[in-house]
């Protein structure tokens, strides 16, 4: 159940970013959820991309793009390693996306949701972090 939105600045992406940012930023997720690499998980890899009007989003400061990356996974899916990684990788990709420098990398936030068990449903029955596991380890085993 990885979900990841990211919420930027119309404009602020280049237009080979736009066109593979969502793609590559639930690769990214997958990888650090640890989750394997068949049909089935990457289709439940949901991605957004929320484009604010110019002006929409602004500081005290500046009105420099910031770019905010949501990530909604279940509850006792990353282990702090993980989201350690996958926030530095996230941030990577966005800052590729938008065609700026590891120096922006502060207006890059990532924040992270964890879903407790029982309360995310899906094909109209409520889906179990340990239901997800096991579908894993079936999937690795049968590749």
């Amino acid at each position: 159940m990885p979900m990841i939105r990211l919420t930027v600045p119309a404009g602020a992406l280049t237009e080979t970013g736009r066109a593979s940012v969502q793609r590559d930023l639930a690769g990214v997720l997958l990888r650090w959820e640890g989750a394997p690499d068949t049909a089935f998980f990457r289709a439940q890899a949901w991605s957004y991309l929320t484009e604010v009007p110019e002006g929409a989003q602004v500081t005290a400061e500046d009105e420099a793009p910031r770019f905010l990356v949501e990530v909604t996974v279940p509850q006792g899916a990353l282990s702090d390693r993980r989201k350690a990684g996958l926030v530095e990788e996230a941030t990577r990709t966005v800052l590729a996306a938008a065609g700026l420098p590891h120096e922006a990398a502060p207006r890059v936030w990532v924040l992270v949701h964890e879903q407790p068990d029982g309360t995310w449903g899906a094909g109209g029955s409520v889906v179990r972090y340990a239901d997800l596991v096991a579908l894993a380890k079936e999937q690795r085993a049968g590749a």
